[in-house]
C-alpha cells in the first residue's frame, strides 16, 4: 500500500490502459499495483501479498501486455508528456563500493616467478645492515 498508485497517478495511467474485452476482468488498478509491487524490488511473483489477488493474474497480465507492446506504448506516452523525459544513468554517475571490485584487499600486482628469476635484486642499505655486511 505504501507504493500503490495515488488517485492522481491512477487518473494519468488509467486512460493508457487498453479497454477490457471481457466484462469480468479483474480490477485494473489493483493489478497494476500488484505488477509494480513485484517489479520495484525485483521480487518473485509468488511473493505477491494476498491483498493484490492471485499472483498468476498479475503475472499473466504483465506477460500478455509485454508481448503486445502495451508497456512500451504506455511508457512512450508518459515520457512524451513529461518535460524531463530523458534521463540516463550510467556507470559514470553511479558510485561503486570499494568491495565491488570483487577482490579481497583491493588490486595487487604479482610478479611471476619466471619474471623475477632473471632480474638481479637491488641491495638497500637496511638489507645490507641486517645481513651483517
Amino acid at each position: 500500500m505504501r507504493f500503490d498508485l495515488s488517485d492522481e497517478e491512477w487518473r494519468v495511467v488509467e486512460r493508457l490502459i487498453p479497454q477490457a474485452r471481457k466484462s469480468g476482468r479483474q480490477d485494473d488498478r489493483r493489478i497494476m499495483n500488484a505488477i509494480f509491487y513485484i517489479l520495484r524490488p525485483g521480487a518473485p511473483w509468488r511473493d505477491l501479498p494476498e491483498r493484490y489477488g492471485p499472483y498468476t493474474t498479475a503475472y499473466n497480465r504483465f506477460n500478455r501486455w509485454s508481448r503486445r507492446g502495451i508497456w512500451k506504448r504506455m511508457f512512450d506516452r508518459l515520457a512524451a508528456q513529461s518535460r524531463d523525459r530523458l534521463y540516463l544513468i550510467d556507470s559514470t554517475i553511479v558510485k561503486a563500493h570499494r568491495a565491488a571490485s570483487g577482490a579481497k584487499g583491493g588490486r595487487k600486482i604479482r610478479r611471476s616467478a619466471s619474471a623475477g628469476a632473471g632480474a638481479a635484486r637491488k641491495s638497500t642499505p637496511s638489507s645490507m645492515a641486517r645481513a651483517g655486511r
